[in-house]
């Protein structure tokens, strides 16, 4: 142990010396000082990303110990729970620079060195040092075969996914817990949409993957491409985390790949490559593109287009590209098939799907002794919210269960009076004399609509939007929670056309609450209904 002592102090004294001063290649040079402080070893070089031999260890498969801590290249940390609802306190971590581990695995001795530092670009390069005894009959043209079968071993185990799913960002795929966590559940019977379209939708994406053979038969690429877009807020999210749970519960589970951005030191061409390099790999699998309307620009357009193409095979590769805005995709992206070649259009809810989601609501308290929420009340809420999206027909139900949790009988009172007006048994149902603009589906599958040209009074400015007075049965006249679903639209409505009057607005009306997103968020980090 001494020895080992001495071996490793003068292997951190070269690196504290070589990282003080400008260098050309820090993996060669710490190659080259492990080997001058410990010449009866095999030194093998790999990286965490292909072989994580530590993370290896913390699954049970090997033994990990950390040696002389006292000579400790680290940062020590304060890392905070996931959660300040947790009883947990906050935990301190090593942010390690350098450091040396003792290996165990299948009864063989090893040496780890772990390393990290900071390149030219400004980014935390990783690189694990595998010693292994230098004795000539375990060294084989250069390579050590118990360093190779643990890295076989290992490798093996850090290909695949443990509870995680994919995440490219800032340059990099990352193995993301957080966005499985957010996706677990999630299935289609959350998802409410029009009865055809969802049936469509699933069978697209089920039946690309049990097709591989008729597109072999076929002699045709085995890919695709889908298209979801319409206003934020109708279901373009919660389909995403169906879609992505549903195929990792298949009997041969499918991946999912998520795209956040293709920001890059390299620029957006090099993350492009990345991208379908690792979809190839990982094929068959879901390639999914947030906001494809941001990430496809002008100046990587072609370059996006020529890896959708494939000139290197792209089979296996169901490809999603979600948009908010449809129109600003150039159209070699969204016209030419073989490319995204169907598009489902996320329209606002009809009365039909509006019903569908209270019922997705009312089931929620179907046992529950605090909730009173019959099951006619379903058509009532719908009829109240022409022009709500799903993302605020759940602000509406979060709220107003909100505000019945922590209301008492004085505030009971009041609220009923306010919405007495809203019970008039003469009311006149104003819904069924407005008539929806005529649209036309363009193909049988593609969900695009065609809107009629506007007439000189459409182009008026919108008159200010009231919740509709409709007839609502003496036996619901009482129910507290509807009165207090009819103030929360009225107050959601208002919201809605401040957003339509925005010169934001691109829409008719607001599609989606009023709601901050940070930098670092991403679609499916939101739990709404886009």
């Amino acid at each position: 142990m001494a020895e080992g002592s001495t071996n490793h102090q003068e292997s951190l004294a070269a690196w504290n010396a070589h990282k003080s001063v400008g260098r050309i290649d820090t993996e060669s040079t710490t190659h080259e000082f492990l080997r001058r402080a410990d010449p009866e070893y095999h030194i093998t070089r790999t990286v965490p990303s292909k072989c994580d031999l530590l993370g290896y260890a913390r699954a049970g498969h090997a033994t990990s110990t950390r040696q002389f801590e006292d000579d400790l290249d680290a940062t020590r940390v304060y890392r905070l729970p996931s959660s300040r609802m947790d009883e947990e306190s906050g935990k301190l971590e090593d942010v390690v620079n350098f450091a040396r581990w003792k290996y165990e695995w299948q009864g063989k001795d090893f040496i780890v060195y772990q390393l990290t530092y900071v390149n030219e670009f400004h980014q935390n390069i990783h690189f694990l040092f595998v010693l292994a005894s230098n004795l000539p009959q375990f060294v084989h043209h250069g390579h050590h075969e118990s360093t190779d079968a643990l890295l076989l071993a290992s490798g093996s185990w850090t290909k695949e996914l443990h509870e995680e799913i994919w995440v490219y960002d800032n340059s990099e795929w990352i193995k993301s817990k957080g966005l499985w966590k957010s996706v677990q559940g999630s299935s289609w019977d959350d998802v409410v949409l029009n009865p055809a379209m969802k049936d469509k939708l699933v069978q697209d994406i089920e039946g690309f993957f049990n097709s591989r053979e008729m597109y072999e038969k076929l002699k045709i690429p085995w890919k695709r491409g889908l298209i979801f877009h319409g206003v934020p807020g109708n279901g373009k999210t919660i389909s995403i985390k169906a879609i992505i749970n549903a195929l990792a519960k298949r009997s041969h589970p499918v991946q999912s790949l998520y795209v956040k951005s293709l920001d890059a030191c390299s620029g957006p061409k090099w993350s492009i490559k990345q991208i379908f390099r690792k979809a190839r790999r990982m094929a068959p699998c879901l390639l999914i593109f947030e906001d494809l309307d941001s990430l496809v620009g002008d100046n990587t357009r072609s370059y996006f287009l020529n890896e959708v193409d494939g000139l290197e095979s792209n089979d296996g590769i169901l490809m999603i590209g979600s948009t908010n805005h449809i129109e600003q995709l150039d159209p070699a992206v969204t016209k030419r098939p073989s490319r995204f070649d169907r598009k489902y259009h996320f329209k606002l809810p009809d009365e039909d799907e509006r019903i569908a989601y209270c019922h997705y609501w009312r089931q929620k308290f179907s046992e529950s002794d605090t909730v009173d929420f019959p099951y006619e009340m379903c058509t009532i809420i719908a009829q109240l919210t022409q022009e709500y999206s799903f993302a605020y027909l759940k602000e509406l139900f979060v709220t107003s269960l909100l505000l019945l949790a922590r209301g008492g009988a004085e505030e009971f009172s009041e609220i009923k009076d306010a919405a007495s007006s809203y019970f008039s048994k003469d009311a006149v149902c104003q819904s069924s004399s407005i008539v929806p603009a005529k649209t036309t589906t363009n193909g049988d599958n593609t969900n695009e609509d065609v809107t009629e040209p506007k007439s000189s009074e459409d182009t008026k400015q919108p008159t200010k939007r009231t919740v509709p007075e409709i007839n609502i049965p003496v036996s619901l006249q009482d129910n507290i929670l509807l009165s207090i679903i009819i103030l929360q639209a009225k107050s959601l409505l208002e919201e809605m056309d401040h957003g339509s009057s925005s010169a934001a607005q691109k829409v008719s009306g607001a599609s989606r609450p009023p709601r901050i997103r940070l930098p670092w968020t991403s679609i499916l980090d939101e739990e709404d209904e886009d």
